[in-house]
């Protein structure tokens, strides 16, 4: 074997260690926690032009809805997907007006998406703000505040090391005992949720105000 085999040998041996570990490495979710108050929860990253997501979306709300805990949601619009990031600006206009009216929008670009692309995209996001009463303005983020948003949420995707869309996952707030669980296969979703609230610490009672006794009066001299 001459020199130059050797070397394409090592070289290829190098690659295949370098990137065995980014192909197999699953995503750390455990810096996500639920929202405060909140025992349990969904986190989701996704993108609304990836065609699982849009499968993923009805399963993971009724399932949200079944348990009653919350969906926290983050875009990971994909650069392949030419309108997904477009997308995700309309959902956080709509996001600024309700919750409510940002997850429906969500809800509505996913089952109409295979009808969608990078050119009507306004047209249908126009005909969902007609519908709902909430029109869109001209220029819809003047300051950048809704790309700053899904900037950051696609960075804190690429820190855990998310490697698809949908990304699911089920956190508890009991911390190191209900460490976060990647979601692979969703029909055990209902299982894991029940899972995760028998580990996490049932919310503390509200404390209820001490009543305050009022000052003894002073009896007046005659």
């Amino acid at each position: 074997m001459n020199n130059l085999a050797k070397r394409f040998i090592h070289i290829a041996a190098w690659l295949a260690l370098a990137i065995a570990p980014a192909v197999s490495r699953a995503a750390d979710g455990s810096s996500l926690k639920p929202p405060p108050g909140a025992r349990v929860a969904i986190v989701v990253f996704e993108d609304m032009e990836c065609p699982d997501c849009a499968r993923a979306y009805p399963v993971i709300w009724e399932a949200a809805k079944k348990h009653n805990i919350p969906v926290v949601l983050h875009d990971f619009p994909l650069q392949m997907h030419p309108w997904s990031f477009d997308a995700a600006v309309f959902a956080r206009y709509f996001d600024s007006k309700s919750q409510k009216l940002g997850d429906d929008f969500r809800g509505f670009i996913f089952q109409n998406q295979q009808q969608i692309d990078k050119q009507n995209l306004r047209q249908w996001a126009d005909k969902f703000a007609s519908t709902n009463n909430s029109p869109i303005p001209f220029v819809l983020d003047p300051d950048g505040q809704f790309k700053t948003k899904i900037l950051a949420d696609r960075q804190l995707g690429t820190q855990i090391g998310l490697q698809h869309t949908p990304t699911i996952f089920v956190v508890g707030n009991g911390g190191a005992a209900t460490p976060a669980v990647e979601v692979e296969d969703r029909t055990k979703l209902d299982q894991i949720i029940e899972d995760m609230l028998q580990k996490a610490p049932a919310a503390p009672a509200a404390k209820k105000p001490v009543a305050k006794k009022a000052p003894a009066k002073k009896a007046t001299k005659k």
